[in-house]
């Protein structure tokens, strides 16, 4: 049994949502193996082979892989899966990347992808949550090679450290031409990217307009030192970038502290944080349903108690 992770990266570094999906691998058992594809990414084959867990790492460096783009990636993906009967799991993380690519592997392998995964029981028996995380499935497939997105913040990532894979190059297969890209708009942040930071500051609707989101807002995160979030409501007013979204229409985390700043707690957005270790919640309205999974909640008017709280800090 082996189990073949399809690596996120930008080029330059592995991402940290790899090394999620590698814990959740070592739950199912046997050998590991990490698919890095790119164009001149062998520095990050090298990082995957210090993972611990990976057996062995695979290097396909192509110009047509540098874009990532779903149709050439998962005709790689299908191909190494077919030539090695031994490949029993295909996994990546459940992120835009991983969204991106699983559904089209799964198609062409004949395989019902069981997206979301959070627990693993067995190497056939999965747990995922539907209708916003308020239910569980436990789902077993018979299917000869098992597709998996996993949602990261579930397995807490491996050491990137201290593995010793082998690292392999990969024939690139031939660039299939059905889509090329046409341009990418990346956002630029000085803070923690949001799905990876320990400290998550958000905003909601209450914040009342994107200037006073961002004046409220912004000196916390700089006192804490933390990533910048929204819940979609007001991304949707245009308070925040879509980049900022957290739920289940946005970034899914669980960080070690969230604090809540003028969310009432839709279960969209609950089902996006509701994991997070500490819950800060501040709101005006006793009544909000942020309350109900918030540690520590502070009833107040927000442009009063954050102000008060930097200075504090």
């Amino acid at each position: 049994m082996t189990i073949l992770i399809i690596a996120e990266h930008d080029g330059v570094a592995l991402k940290t949502a790899t090394l999620n999906t590698i814990a959740a691998a070592e739950k199912i058992g046997g050998e590991i193996h990490v698919l890095v594809a790119g164009s001149d990414c062998g520095a990050v084959g090298q990082v995957a082979a210090t993972a611990t867990g990976v057996t062995r790492v695979l290097v396909a460096d192509a110009d047509h892989y540098g874009a990532q783009l779903a149709e050439n990636l998962a005709a790689l993906v299908v191909d190494q899966v077919r030539a090695d009967s031994s490949f029993t799991h295909v996994l990546a993380p459940a992120t835009a990347f991983g969204k991106n690519v699983l559904p089209r592997i799964a198609a062409l392998l004949d395989s019902s992808q069981i997206s979301d995964v959070t627990a693993i029981e067995s190497p056939d028996t999965f747990e995922r949550p539907f209708y916003a995380g308020n239910a569980v499935a436990r789902l077993k497939s018979s299917d000869k090679v098992k597709v998996l997105s996993i949602r990261t913040t579930a397995f807490d990532p491996v050491s990137a450290t201290g593995g010793s894979a082998t690292v392999q190059s990969l024939a690139g297969g031939a660039d299939l031409g059905l889509s090329q890209l046409a341009g990418r708009e990346v956002v630029k942040l000085e803070r923690p990217e949001l799905t990876a930071a320990t400290i998550i500051v958000s905003g909601g609707r209450g914040l009342g307009a994107a200037d006073k989101f961002h004046a409220v807002l912004e000196p916390l995160a700089d006192k804490l030192g933390a990533a910048l979030g929204a819940s979609r409501a007001a991304v949707d007013a245009g308070y925040a970038p879509n980049d900022y979204q957290v739920g289940q229409t946005g970034k899914i985390v669980a960080p070690q502290l969230y604090v809540a700043v003028g969310i009432s707690g839709a279960i969209q957005h609950l089902a996006g944080m509701k994991d997070s270790k500490v819950i800060v919640a501040i709101n005006k309205d006793a009544e909000a349903p942020i309350f109900q999974i918030a540690d520590y909640g502070l009833v107040a008017d927000l442009f009063v108690s954050v102000p008060e709280l930097v200075s504090a800090l």
